[in-house]
């Protein structure tokens, strides 16, 4: 039976902390809830955002049983099943298609830098023998890359092989697949993985996107998507300005993916403390720049000032944008004060 082709925003699920350090699964269970009700397209358990490499197996499985079971059908679920071998990711994608779960999505080798060759080699042998469908994750900063020929050959020769996500950001790259894979394969999707270039990824024929920003703020990335889908390129670019800022700051401001922990749990939920350690500079950062963050949902209307309110963007000018702003977070803090 053919499936629907994967389309849309997935949001790479980040996993809240109880306080011994295991998997909150309440938590996680209305995080789930709560990002379904907000529009998001799809759920993408065990990436980088789901710091997938800081759990497990066993852990792993859990967290898609978890998710699966919570979400019961209600939008696909492209699971991260990258192991570290062949026989151990094959493992993992039969039992996630045991779950009914859509697709599952696999990192190239990571650690040892391979070639070409080798890259290939290894997806052709999970594409030959996996019962679900493949998505390929391309992350070069962290993996070996997968370049242009490869990706043209495995999706000839492998037809469990659907998708690919690519996190490198660079759009000429993304046209190159596209081209390149399109005439043969009209079912393929491409995905970005890169929220500062989400618009126009899209509008140069990404079918969606695994975006961590959409894990922080769902409304907003759902938003683009459809603005720039439906070719209302002006709204959309403004929504995209904004969604850069903030995606610069949670990225660039703390380790990843502390910022986007920082930034969910403003959202009202409670994601614990991380399994990777943090100096006490690093905790002071956290605050700091959990304030900063609090300005920038404020600013939407997502959450309250914090305590002492906001600075004026000096450098905005005292434009329409700035007006609007300011104009929210008045609204916002009289609907906390109990006066509208």
């Amino acid at each position: 039976m053919t499936q629907q082709k994967l389309q849309g925003i997935f949001t790479p699920n980040l996993v809240p902390y109880s306080a011994d350090g295991s998997v909150n699964e309440d938590e996680l269970r209305r995080y789930v809830e709560w990002l379904i009700e907000r529009g998001v397209h799809g759920l993408y358990p065990n990436g980088s955002t789901g710091e997938f490499t800081r759990f497990t197996p066993e852990e792993r499985r859990r967290i898609v049983a978890v998710i699966a079971d919570q979400a019961r059908g209600r939008v696909p679920i492209l699971a991260g099943a990258a192991e570290a071998n062949v026989k151990e990711t094959l493992a993992a994608c039969e039992y996630y298609a045991s779950l009914g779960i859509r697709a599952v999505a696999i990192v190239a080798p990571f650690y040892y830098k391979l070639s070409p060759a080798s890259v290939y080699a290894y997806f052709k042998e999970i594409g030959d023998n996996t019962p679900i469908d493949v998505t390929l994750y391309n992350i070069p900063m962290f993996a070996s890359p997968i370049d242009v020929p490869t990706l043209q050959r495995l999706s000839e020769e492998c037809e469990r092989i659907v998708a690919i996500k690519d996190s490198s950001g660079e759009v000429p790259h993304m046209i190159r697949m596209i081209q390149a894979v399109k005439p043969n394969r009209p079912d393929f999707a491409f995905l970005t993985g890169w929220d500062a270039a989400l618009m126009p990824m899209l509008l140069v024929g990404c079918d969606g996107g695994t975006n961590a920003s959409s894990g922080v703020v769902p409304e907003l990335t759902r938003k683009l998507y459809d603005l720039t889908t439906s070719h209302q390129i002006e709204g959309a670019r403004q929504i995209q300005y904004d969604l850069v800022k903030l995606f610069d700051t949670m990225i660039y401001s703390a380790e990843f993916p502390e910022g986007f922990r920082a930034a969910v749990n403003l959202r009202g939920f409670n994601m614990g403390h991380g399994r990777q350690p943090l100096s006490t500079e690093q905790r002071t950062d956290i605050t700091a720049l959990s304030n900063e963050l609090q300005c920038m949902l404020a600013a939407h209307g997502f959450t309250d000032q914090p305590i002492g309110g906001c600075p004026i963007d000096a450098n905005a000018g005292g434009g329409e944008a700035e007006v609007s702003a300011i104009v929210q977070q008045v609204v916002a803090e009289l609907n906390r004060r109990g006066l509208m």
